[in-house]
C-alpha cells in the first residue's frame, strides 16, 4: 500500500510586524552588521523580494526600527512633576538602549521619524513646557538630557568590563605594565572604589541624573523670577 506524504507544515506567512520582530532580534544579538535585506529573507524562508511589499528598503526597516525603540521608552506625563517625569523617562531609556545597543548611532539620526518617535519627542517638549520652562530653556534641558543618556549608555556598553572578575582582570593588565606609584591617583580610585565589592558602573547614571535636574530646576526658577521681575 502507498504511503502517504507527510504534509509540509503551513509556513507561518510574512507580515511586516513578524519581518519587524525578526530584525529587531537580528540587531539585538549581532549588532546592524548583521541585518541586511538578504539576511532578513532567509531567516524568515521567503525570496528577499518579499520583503519590499512591506518595506520599500533597508532605511525603511531601520526606520521602523527606531520607533519601535522609541514606543519602549517610558512617556512622560504631565500630570507628573516634571523632574519625577524627567527621572522615569531618562531611567526608561537608558534600560531600552540597553536592550538595543545597536540603536543608539540611529536614534536621533532618521529623517522619517514614526509616529511613536514623534508622540515621544512631542511628550518631552510638553511636560518640560508644561511646568513652565520657556522655549529656550526647554531646548538646553532636552539637549542636556539626551546628551547624558546617551552619552553614558554609550560609554556603559563599550566597557571592557562588566563583572567584577573582569574589573579586576583589566585592572591587573593594565598597571602591571607600569612601575609602582607612576599613576597614584588612578591607583588610588581603582584600589578603592572600582575594584571594591559591588562596584558597578551603572550605578553612577542617578547621580549624574540627579545633578542636571537640579541645575534644570535651577535654572527654572531662575527664569520664572526674571519673568515676574520683568513684568
Amino acid at each position: 500500500m502507498r504511503k502517504r506524504a507527510k504534509k509540509k507544515p503551513d509556513r507561518e506567512p510574512v507580515s511586516r510586524d513578524r519581518a519587524l520582530r525578526l530584525a529587531l532580534e537580528l540587531a539585538d544579538s549581532g549588532g546592524l552588521e548583521q541585518l541586511t535585506m538578504r539576511r532578513l529573507a532567509e531567516e524568515l524562508s521567503v525570496e528577499a523580494m518579499s520583503l519590499y511589499h512591506h518595506f520599500q528598503n533597508k532605511d525603511a526597516i531601520l526606520d521602523a526600527m527606531v520607533d519601535c525603540v522609541f514606543r519602549e521608552i517610558e512617556l512622560p506625563a504631565r500630570e507628573e512633576d516634571w523632574k519625577t517625569a524627567m527621572r522615569g523617562r531618562a531611567f526608561s531609556a537608558r534600560a531600552t538602549l540597553l536592550r538595543h545597543p545597536w540603536a543608539l548611532r540611529l536614534m536621533e539620526s532618521r529623517a522619517t521619524p514614526g509616529p511613536a518617535t514623534l508622540e515621544h519627542h512631542d511628550a518631552v517638549l510638553g511636560c518640560l513646557r508644561h511646568a513652565g520652562f520657556s522655549i529656550e530653556l526647554t531646548g538646553h534641558a532636552y539637549a542636556v538630557l539626551d546628551s547624558y543618556i546617551y552619552g553614558f549608555v554609550h560609554t556603559e556598553i563599550n566597557l571592557p568590563f562588566q563583572t567584577t572578575e573582569q574589573t579586576h582582570e583589566v585592572a591587573k593588565a593594565i598597571f602591571e605594565n607600569f612601575p609602582a606609584g607612576m599613576y597614584p591617583h588612578m591607583v588610588e580610585f581603582a584600589t578603592e572604589r572600582v575594584l571594591k565589592p559591588g562596584y558597578s558602573y551603572g550605578a553612577e547614571f542617578e547621580f549624574g541624573l540627579e545633578l542636571i535636574l537640579d541645575g534644570l530646576e535651577r535654572a527654572r526658577r531662575r527664569e520664572r523670577r526674571a519673568a515676574r521681575t520683568s513684568s
